[in-house]
Order: structure tokens, then C-alpha cells, then sequence
């Protein structure tokens, strides 16, 4: 009998692959498992029902992250698609591109450190607002470097199409930019979300534990040594990025192919 290796190489990987994710879900269902027991001793959802029915604040951690992420994701990806079109047209547009990297230079805690002096005399140390602007500042240059490859001279000659034909600058965001756009737009914003979604560093540092999102509450949790509610918190960690990727690769992916 011939052995297919392609496929059972294939199939290793997916299943290594997914194996993280699996042993996840398996630990937010599972309680008292001690060494040596090779299986639980309970498995099912107590975890689940003991911490949305208690006061451990998961679930409010859970839409405060999303509301975080989504108005950082919305913020950016707007003024990135905007502001990046003035750079393109602006006459030094390579040194203000290589200023865009600058917030990548340091790592999110020193940077975080750096601006919290700023946050703490403007009034935004320790709110969500500040936790917002904080994200902001990380992710808009991200957004802005991402559509710097959007503008060339093949979408400025249609810019001038359209103002020769007498269009003025609103029919020509919603005629031709926006439309062209629309596909790299998604990914923007779908690549925003998931670096506010995932940030930890500028949100321990100025949020001071008083904005308590979903990945300040994984870390809690694990320094607690509470590996199962751990466990669940990093199950509602992951389910939002796996949502927005089955809509990108059904809608956006498909249509840039």
C-alpha cells in the first residue's frame, strides 16, 4: 500500500497548526487537573457559567476591548486613507513617510512610557479615551504607510478625469477613490483592529490597570496561575480576528484575486 505523504504531511500541519486553539477551548472546559491525571476530573462548562455570572468583569473587558479596537480601527483607517493621500502629493513625501515608522523604533512600553508624562497633563492617563489616543498613535502610521502603495500617477490621472469632466472633490472621493480603494480599505481596517485588539504594552502602561481590556485580563489571569479562566479569556481573545478573517477571505480576498 502506497503511502500519500503530501497529504499526511498536510494534514500533520493543519493539525499542529489548530492544535493551540483546540487545547484552548479544551482548557476553559476543563477544572481540577493535576498532575499525574492524564484527563480532568470535570469537563464542561462551569468555567464559562461561574465567570459571566460572576464579578471577574470578563464580559465588560470583552466590549471594552471591542469598542476600543473598532475606534481605533474606524479613526485610522480614515485619516490613514485621507492624510496619505497629501503626503503622496506633497513634495518631501519620503521623509515624512520615514517619520511614519518612528512610533515602530521603540517598543509599545518604552513609547508608552515616553508619552505618558503628556497623557497625564492633557487628562488622559488611566481612561479609555487615553487608552484610544494611545492605540491611535501606533496604528495610524500603519494605516498611513499601507496605503502610501494605493497612490500613483494611474489614480491621480483619474482624479483629473474627473475634475476635467467638471466632478468636484466629494464625487470624486465617492465616484473613484472610495471604489478603487474599497478592497484595501477593509484590509486597513481589519489589520487596525487586530493591532489595538492584541496591544498590551501602551494599554498596561496608560490605562494603569484601570482600563481593563480582554488582553490585560489574559495576563491577570495567567499571573494568578488561573490557567482555565486563562484559558476562556483567550478563547474570547481569538474569536473576534477569526470572525473578521472568514469575512475577508469570503469578500475582500475573493474580489482582489
Amino acid at each position: 500500500m502506497r503511502i500519500n505523504w503530501k497529504s499526511f504531511v498536510l494534514s500533520l500541519a493543519v493539525l499542529l497548526i489548530l492544535f493551540p486553539f483546540i487545547y484552548l477551548v479544551f482548557l476553559s472546559l476543563a477544572s481540577e487537573w493535576r498532575f499525574p491525571e492524564v484527563w480532568p476530573s470535570y469537563l464542561g462548562f462551569k468555567n464559562w457559567v461561574t465567570v459571566f455570572g460572576s464579578e471577574t468583569g470578563l464580559l465588560e473587558s470583552f466590549f471594552s476591548s471591542l469598542l476600543i479596537s473598532l475606534s481605533v480601527a474606524v479613526f485610522s483607517t480614515a485619516s490613514g486613507f485621507l492624510i496619505s493621500k497629501a503626503v503622496f502629493y506633497h513634495p518631501k513625501k519620503r521623509i515624512l513617510t520615514l517619520l511614519a515608522y518612528f512610533p515602530y523604533i521603540l517598543a509599545p512600553v518604552v513609547f508608552a512610557a515616553c508619552l505618558s508624562f503628556f497623557f497625564l497633563k492633557m487628562g488622559l492617563f488611566g481612561n479609555m479615551t487615553g487608552v484610544v489616543v494611545a492605540q491611535f498613535i501606533i496604528a495610524f502610521p500603519y494605516a498611513l504607510l499601507f496605503f502610501s502603495s494605493f497612490w500613483n500617477e494611474k489614480v491621480k490621472s483619474y482624479e483629473d478625469l474627473v475634475a476635467t469632466l467638471g466632478g468636484n472633490k466629494w464625487q470624486t472621493y465617492t465616484k473613484v477613490l472610495l471604489p478603487l480603494a474599497k478592497g484595501l480599505i477593509l484590509i486597513c481596517f481589519f489589520q487596525t483592529f487586530l493591532i489595538s485588539w492584541f496591544e498590551y504594552g501602551l494599554t498596561s502602561i496608560i490605562g494603569i490597570g484601570k482600563v481593563q481590556t480582554l488582553t490585560i485580563k489574559v495576563f491577570l489571569f495567567i499571573k494568578e496561575a488561573n490557567y482555565y479562566y486563562g484559558a476562556l479569556s483567550c478563547c474570547l481573545l481569538i474569536f473576534p480576528p477569526v470572525v473578521l478573517l472568514y469575512f475577508n477571505k469570503r469578500y475582500v480576498f475573493k474580489k482582489l484575486v
